[in-house]
C-alpha cells in the first residue's frame, strides 16, 4: 500500500478519521490543562575548613582540603536518608527535595533542590532545607564531639532561586497524549475499511475509485474488442450488395466496398434503369420463373505478387 492508497482510504473513511483527531484534539488540551505544572528552586552551599585550620593564612576558602569533599557527600547522603525526609516533613518541608555534591564542582560544594507544584511552598522549602542542613551538620560533628574550634563549617554560595516552571514533564504528556490520539485514529480508520472490503463479494467488488463516484464505468470507458482472424460471412452482412462475393470483392478494413464491388453495383442500376425504359414503352415485363437466391461467399485470401528476382540473376 502506497501514500496515494492510504490518502484514499483516509478521504472514504472520513467518518472514523475525524471523530477520532477531534478527540485527540480534546485529549491534549484537557492534558495541557489537568498536568499540574512544576517548579524548581535551587541553592549552593560549600564546606569550609574550621577556623583553627584556616589560621594560617586566615582565609579558609584557601585551606580547602580534599577532606571536605568527603564531608560534603557524607552530609548530602545524610540529609536525603529516610530519618532526615521525616524531620523535614515535620518542619513543613512536603515538597520533593534533593542534595547532592555539584556536578563538575572544583571542591565540596552542595546542591540543594526543591521541586513542587506550589511556587511559594517551593521557595521556603528551599530555605528551610538549606537551614536544616547546616544544623544537621554540626550535629554530625557534635557526636563525634569535635571541638567547636575545629569544626567544619558551611556558607551559602547561592542563595534559594526563584522558582522556574519545568515544562518538560508537561511536555512529554502532551506529547504521549497525542501521538495515542492520532495512531488510534488511524487504526480504526484502516479497521473500518477492511470490515467494509471483507463484506463486500468479491464479484461484486468494484474498483475503488469506481466505488467512490457511485457508478459503474460506461460503454465509451471499456476497451474496444479486437479482431482476430478473417472476417466471417455472418461478419459482412452489413456489408454485401447486390451481387455475389467473390474472392476479390471482400469489405476493407474500414467497412467500406472494394472497387470491383462498386462497379458491379452501378453496373446493376445502370441495367435496372434500362429494364425500367422498356417497361415504360410498353415491352411486356418478364417475370423470372424461379426466385434467385443469393448467398455470401468467404473471402478468399489475397494472392500476393510474385517477388521479382534480383536484378544480377538472368
Amino acid at each position: 500500500m502506497d501514500l496515494a492508497e492510504i490518502f484514499r482510504v483516509m478521504c472514504r473513511r472520513w467518518y472514523v478519521l475525524v471523530p477520532g483527531l477531534l478527540l485527540t484534539a480534546g485529549l491534549t488540551v484537557g492534558a495541557w490543562l489537568l498536568v499540574p505544572v512544576s517548579y524548581e528552586s535551587q541553592s549552593t552551599v560549600a564546606m569550609l575548613n574550621s577556623r583553627k585550620g584556616a589560621e594560617a593564612d586566615g582565609n579558609p576558602f584557601l585551606s580547602m582540603e580534599p577532606s571536605l569533599t568527603g564531608m560534603a557527600d557524607s552530609l548530602a547522603r545524610n540529609v536525603n536518608s529516610d530519618a532526615s525526609a521525616a524531620e523535614l516533613k515535620a518542619q513543613g518541608l512536603t515538597e520533593k527535595y534533593e542534595a547532592k555534591i555539584a556536578d563538575n564542582a572544583q571542591g565540596p560544594l552542595l546542591w540543594l533542590t526543591v521541586t513542587g507544584e506550589d511556587r511559594d511552598a517551593v521557595l521556603q522549602g528551599n530555605k528551610t532545607l538549606m537551614a536544616f542542613t547546616a544544623q544537621r551538620l554540626e550535629d554530625l560533628q557534635a557526636e563525634q564531639k569535635v571541638a567547636p574550634e575545629s569544626m567544619i563549617r558551611i556558607t551559602t554560595i547561592v542563595p534559594p532561586q526563584d522558582p522556574e516552571p519545568k515544562l518538560k514533564s508537561k511536555v512529554q504528556y502532551l506529547v504521549m497524549a497525542a501521538g495515542l490520539g492520532i495512531v488510534l485514529s488511524l487504526v480504526g480508520t484502516f479497521f473500518a475499511e477492511a470490515r467494509r472490503r471483507g463484506r463486500t463479494p468479491r464479484k461484486h467488488r468494484q474498483d475503488p475509485d469506481t466505488e467512490r463516484s457511485g457508478s459503474a464505468p460506461g460503454p465509451e470507458e471499456r476497451p474496444a474488442p479486437v479482431a482476430a482472424g478473417p472476417a466471417r460471412p455472418a461478419d459482412l452482412g452489413g456489408h454485401l450488395t447486390d451481387g455475389l462475393l467473390t474472392g476479390t470483392d471482400a469489405p476493407d478494413a474500414q467497412g467500406s466496398r472494394t472497387a470491383p464491388e462498386r462497379d458491379r453495383s452501378e453496373r446493376d442500376r445502370s441495367e435496372g434503369d434500362r429494364s425500367e425504359g422498356d417497361r415504360s414503352e410498353g415491352a411486356p415485363e418478364q417475370q423470372p420463373d424461379q426466385p434467385t437466391v443469393q448467398l455470401p461467399v468467404l473471402p478468399v485470401a489475397e494472392r500476393r505478387p510474385a517477388k521479382r528476382p534480383p536484378s544480377w540473376v538472368k
